[in-house]
């Protein structure tokens, strides 16, 4: 195999159709870079030409907005070149790069710094950026390496002839995914900072962040990425870090790429195109995955970065929750009105309102006298319930009375100063001063392991909360305060909010048992979310469920997470479906935000609208926090609670179809809610949708996300598409164009695709009453009149069913009037009670003569045909047993 092939450089960089800015210029600066491919040499507030020029870059003003002024030369005097020649590996290859000149950015450059290639799979390539001679922060996620270079490969790495680019290209195309200018290249001991032009401009991803839409803006916008606890807003640093995207090419193949790497950082989206990583320790180590299609792309990422974990059924139903539920009488008015109006509802979250004054593993046997009991009584009514836990721990309870506190500090769990030996002690919810936990700790584990179990036998919950976990302190770094040094004032600081790493958390210097917490902050949430997942299925002998609020790389594998602290205000109900669709590219299909807004008072007609678009939420909850009015679907009177319980009803309907798709996830790594772009990524008009999103291939949801509208604009990608609630044909005009489409305050707009089958199943007010109804399927014919789905079942909640093969799996395909099941697996037993009781076909062309069901004519009685082409059959058939139906 030929290691690295020379070419010579390219004159033109490829750009994508859109985001380009010429080249203006100050006319006192002819022959500066073009605006457009200008990189920042002064990315820390407060550039000044003396600043600018004394680092050996170029200053030049310009009237395009958020461009740099103080940018790098053509002829950098920075970055690095070949050093000896290349090492073959048995992965792949490894070579030496020197630093250039001695002129250094940011101080403390290291040189020599090797390069290294791994040609991991078909379609997984990683390269590796690290000092040879001292071993740097890497962040512990295991990714599982052949250890041998892949046989075939669908990209090429190469190094231009005079080694001044490091390139990864598409054998199948030419086209060029990955460009670093090595003189771009900075690698010191508190600063790193690589480059890459881009084939397009369609790139997705990164995160978290509340971005204000799906498609990034390439107009040199910069975010960044540290795990923190702040409400959305704007360009802030949120509560996970995902340095993760997705570009779609000009030929509509897709590429992702992972920078994984867990310290303070921020990336710069620039119009050339092209990005900027920067990040202020670790090494940069990179993960390309070659697609080509956007599903591939995701699926390969999650086979290396863990797949989604399989929640259990019941987390699927309806959740219900609020801070500010005072007393367990103020709970049950809630829960009884929810049940007085028959909205389905299968979970209850208790937040910090349950505990005896905001302590981890208390309840208030006041305010929440016989919350023991009610668990139990929800329980056996089929419902379930999910606590909160924070991330710190009170240290100033009466010795000996606060066992969470003695035992932690007998098992040494807490994060330290930076002495290694002493607590880092900050502030929080409980009374005085508390300890935070270090998750990265095997004593810890441990301790946190023991504390739950012994939780569940005080109240018997079904799943944990985890929330707070950033981690979260109300100081800016602990007692006294960080001390001056380059670790919590490091000479860089990335675009995070305030400009600041210690500010609501703890001081970089402080001590984990992976090292300090400079580089371990943002692995905080990750690392809790692993061991509480095991300690709930340990302590429920049932699937975990576990909800987080700091996430990383890896974190769906454990957990879900919710959206955090959003507002009640229509803009954040729509950029709650872009959150949605990033967290599935980030591997996280189990999320939500705060239907009706959690910071605000909400109103009638946005909670509403809220609530008929958080129906089709993967996790779908209900939230607010403390002081603001009640939004629970039952507080707004009969008709509020109808148009609601209808619209859970569907979802609920659909819960076989939409548990099949977290099947596929949690075995193939596919997402489970997707944009437009991801199934019709040709379509160049779908690049920037973010109102309408898909459940899986097959199931369209277009809310109405404005205030006062009765109608919603509604683009429709070539296919055959149906109005969910008639199963008429939409006409073909509307393909490739936008539809208005009417939306009354009852009623949410949602569609099915031709081509494809949805299981469905009689909703009920608990899953654990839908699961025991009868199923039916929807076959919506495209215009071949063909269809293909799949059936998962099993019996929602025991752990490992598919590893153990205790669940039912078939294929159902249709085509030429007969439709046929290919019954793939059928180990799981509690399915054979269960019927077929309706099937219904859009799109027929004609009025069937005769319809047979396993050789036998249904009679005219159980069959309903409509002109528009919607046949309804009524049956009578065991799930179990292949279903084999004639069109005649």
């Amino acid at each position: 195999m030929e290691w690295i092939r020379s070419l010579c450089c390219l004159a033109v960089i490829l750009a994508g159709a859109c985001g380009c800015l010429g080249s203006a210029l100050d006319p006192q600066c002819s022959g500066a870079v073009a605006v457009q491919k200008r990189i920042n040499c002064h990315p820390q507030p407060d550039a000044s030409r003396e600043a600018c020029e004394a680092r050996g870059c170029t200053w030049c003003t310009t009237d395009v907005p958020n461009a740099p002024w103080c940018f790098f030369p053509e002829d950098s005097p920075y970055g690095y070149s070949l050093g000896r020649s290349t090492e073959k590996t048995a992965t792949g290859w490894r070579i030496t790069l020197s630093k250039h000149q001695v002129l250094s950015l940011f101080g403390n450059d290291i040189s020599p710094v090797a390069l290294e290639v791994e040609f991991q799979t078909r379609n997984r390539l990683r390269f590796r950026l690290y000092d040879p001679n001292r071993q740097r922060f890497e962040v512990p996620l295991k990714i599982d390496s052949p250890g041998v270079t892949a046989d075939e490969t669908s990209y090429d790495v190469e190094l231009t002839d005079d080694s001044s680019h490091f390139r990864i290209r598409r054998k199948s195309t030419g086209t060029v995914l990955w460009d670093s200018p090595l003189a771009d290249l900075i690698f010191s001991n508190q600063y790193l900072q690589i480059t890459t032009t881009l084939p397009s401009t369609s790139v997705y991803g990164f995160g978290e962040h509340e971005h204000p839409s799906f498609k990034h803006s390439m107009d040199f916008i910069t975010y960044g990425m540290f795990s923190r606890d702040q409400a959305p807003e704007p360009f802030a640093n949120l509560y996970g870090v995902h340095p993760f995207y997705l570009c779609v090419e000009p030929d509509s193949n897709a590429h992702g790429v992972l920078l994984l790497n867990s310290n303070a950082q921020d990336v710069t989206l620039s119009p050339n195109p092209s990005l900027t990583f920067r990040t202020i320790g670790g090494i940069l180590d990179f993960y390309i995955f070659l697609g080509p299609t956007p599903e591939n792309v995701i699926q390969q990422y999650t086979e290396a970065i863990g797949r989604p974990h399989m929640p259990a059924y019941w987390s699927l139903g309806f959740h219900l929750s609020r801070w500010g539920y005072d007393s367990l009488d103020v709970l049950k008015k809630t829960v009884n009105r929810m049940h007085y109006y028959d909205i389905p509802y299968d979970v209850q979250h208790f937040d910090i309102d349950y505990m005896e004054r905001r302590l981890d593993f208390t309840y208030d046997k006041v305010n929440y006298a016989g919350l023991p009991q009610y668990l139990r009584q929800l329980k056996k009514e089929g419902m379930h319930s999910v606590v909160i836990l924070d991330p710190f721990i009170s240290k100033d309870e009466e010795p000996g009375t606060y066992r969470p506190y003695d035992l932690g500090e007998e098992m040494g769990v807490w994060v330290n100063n930076s002495d290694g030996i002493t607590p880092a002690v900050g502030k929080a919810l409980p009374p005085g001063d508390s300890v935070f936990p270090d998750y990265t700790n095997p004593r810890t584990l441990e301790w946190w392991t023991q504390m739950c179990l012994e939780f569940k036998d005080v109240l018997d919950y079904d799943g944990i909360w985890i929330d707070m976990n950033e981690p979260s302190n109300f100081l800016e770094g602990q007692y006294p305060g960080c001390a001056v040094n380059d670790i919590n004032n490091p000479p860089y600081v990335p675009s995070v909010s305030n400009h600041t790493l210690a500010l609501k958390t703890l001081c970089p210097d402080s001590k984990t048992y992976l090292g300090e917490h400079y580089n371990t902050h943002s692995l905080f949430g990750w690392s809790q979310t692993a061991p509480t997942f095991k300690v709930v299925q340990q302590a429920t002998g049932k699937r975990a469920f576990v909800l987080s609020r700091s996430t990383f790389v890896g974190s769906g594998k454990y957990g879900g997470h919710w959206l955090g602290d959003n507002f009640s205000r229509w803009k954040d109900m729509h950029q709650s479906i872009i959150g949605i669709l990033e967290f599935n590219l980030f591997g996280i299909p189990f999320v939500g935000a705060d239907i009706c807004g959690f910071n605000d008072n909400t109103t009638y007609e946005l909670c509403l609208r809220w609530m008929q678009l958080g129906s089709f939420y993967p996790f779908s909850r209900n939230h607010n926090s403390e002081g603001n009015s009640a939004q629970d679907p039952a507080v707004f009177g009969r008709k509020f609670a109808k148009i609601a319980r209808a619209t859970l009803r569907i979802r609920y309907s659909l819960l076989p179809y939409l548990y099949t798709l977290f099947f596929e996830s949690h075995v193939h790594g596919n997402t489970v809610v997707r944009s437009l772009m991801h199934e019709f990524t040709s379509d160049q008009q779908t690049h920037g949708i973010d109102t309408a999103f898909l459940w899986g291939p097959a199931f369209m949801i277009a809310p109405v996300l404005q205030e006062a509208r009765r109608s919603v604009d509604v683009y429709f990608p070539e296919a055959q598409w149906f109005d969910y609630y008639t199963g008429h044909k939409l006409p073909s005009t509307w393909n490739k164009n936008y539809a208005t489409v009417p939306a009354p305050l009852s009623k949410i707009p949602l569609f099915i695709r031709g081509g494809y089958i949805l299981p469905e199943q009689a909703p009920a007010t608990t899953t654990t009453k839908s699961r025991l109804n009868p199923f039916g399927l929807i076959i919506a014919l495209d215009e071949q009149g063909k269809a293909s789905g799949s059936l998962f079942w099993d019996d929602g909640d025991s752990i490992d069913t598919i590893e153990k093969e205790n669940y039912f799996l078939a294929k159902y395909t249709y085509s030429k009037g007969h439709l046929k099941t290919e019954i793939l697996k059928n180990g799981y037993r509690g399915a054979d009670s269960l019927e077929f009781k309706r099937i219904t076909i859009l799109g027929l062309k004609r009025r069937p003569y005769v319809v047979a069901l396993d050789g036998r004519a249904i009679r005219g009685y159980a069959s309903s045909y409509e002109l528009s082409g919607k046949l309804t059959l009524s049956i009578s058939a065991p799930l179990t047993q292949e279903l084999n139906l004639m069109i005649y």
